[in-house]
């Protein structure tokens, strides 16, 4: 989810009135006095609207006359282990706000769920843009390209931040990520699995044992995508990294390779562009992009098809997630059952992968 207006920097809302409590299902006096105790700039009346379009951690525009904000918030219900930990977004947005990564300020955490019934944390909003669409509707052919090339650039240098000396030395652990990584989303899988899949088995079999030697660790944003970076309102430039719910130390091919699934998946894949005419939109091959990411951070190592395979059998367990939330009654956004539905299309591509077919 994102912490900004969608794309084109439209406002995801419109004019609608500001929700009442049994639409939000949550008391908005309960927070307004939270704000009003922790941020000098939370005076006078408060507006608060949902984001629309996510289907994680419930994001809203909250305003002051004076503040533009927006709040995160962990679903209310039960969730997965480990999942939806606003507390970690929130600490690690805090941490990188003197690095050169660009980040929302973090202004305030409440563990509290007595305000609104689950912990949150509230945030500067950024303007800019922020895109659904990797095609970047309205977006000139020069600037798509530059804007692509930028986001390399940014997650390069995300990989070659120092996180021990921003106190980030146990935000996860070092060596083993790949091991560790394959034993949790298996977990997970079986956890939120709701029928069985094949090529999900034949997945679970063929990554742990052609994991790479390699143990370097970083910073690993965990959901490094288009979606979830802002660009400045006119410029072919990152001003925002968003969506932490994910991020880790780990290592960087994990990072690099789910950011180029966008080359992999179709249109209607949730983050896919293959088969859109790249040349004549402005959009670098995928190969391109890759080599600005090796350019600007050439000790990451080189992206092999053990990591786009992990990058997908990920996905679809995040997205069989989203269908059992669906099944339950707890998903956030009303098309979760027929976004869960992709998690066979993403374990089908890594299976492809794997035989070299994709």
């Amino acid at each position: 989810m994102n912490t900004a207006a969608p794309e084109n920097g439209a406002d995801a809302v419109g004019q609608r009135p500001s929700l009442s409590a049994a639409e939000l299902g949550f008391e908005p006096d309960a927070l307004d006095r939270y704000l009003r105790a922790h941020l000098a700039q939370a005076d006078g009346p408060m507006d608060i609207r949902p984001i629309t379009g996510g289907q994680s951690n419930p994001t809203y525009f909250v305003s002051y006359p004076q503040a533009r904000l927006v709040l995160r918030k962990r679903p209310a219900g039960p969730v997965l282990p480990s999942a939806h930990s606003v507390d970690r977004e929130y600490r690690i947005i805090r941490a990188l706000a003197d690095s050169k990564v660009p980040v929302p300020k973090a202004l305030a955490y409440c563990a509290n769920p007595e305000v609104i019934g689950t912990p949150f944390y509230v945030m500067e909003r950024l303007e800019g843009r922020v895109f659904a669409d990797c095609s970047l509707p309205g977006v000139s052919p020069a600037d798509r390209r530059a804007m692509f090339f930028d986001m390399a650039d940014t997650l390069a240098c995300l990989h070659q931040v120092d996180w021990k000396a921003l106190g980030l030395a146990d935000y996860g652990r070092e060596g083993n990520f790949f091991e560790r990584q394959i034993g949790r989303w298996t977990r997970q899988w079986v956890l939120s699995k709701t029928r069985d899949l094949p090529d999900i088995d034949r997945l679970m079999d063929w990554l742990p044992r052609h994991v790479p030697p390699d143990e370097l660790t970083t910073i690993a944003h965990g959901d490094y995508r288009i979606g979830n970076l802002m660009f400045h309102p006119t410029e072919p430039r990152v001003v925002g990294v968003l969506d932490w719910e994910l991020s880790t130390l780990g290592h960087p091919l994990a990072d690099l390779a789910f950011s180029a699934l966008a080359w992999r998946l179709l249109p209607t894949e949730y983050m896919g562009m293959r088969g859109l005419d790249h040349a004549a939109l402005g959009i670098p091959g995928g190969s391109q992009y890759l080599a600005r990411y090796y350019a600007a951070f050439p000790g990451a190592g080189v992206a092999s098809p053990f990591h786009v395979a992990f990058s997908l059998f990920r996905l679809a367990v995040i997205f069989e997630g989203i269908a059992a939330r669906a099944r339950s009654g707890t998903a956030i956004a009303s098309n979760a059952a027929q976004t869960g539905e992709m998690a066979a299309g993403f374990a089908r591509r890594a299976a492809q992968t794997i035989d070299g077919i994709l």
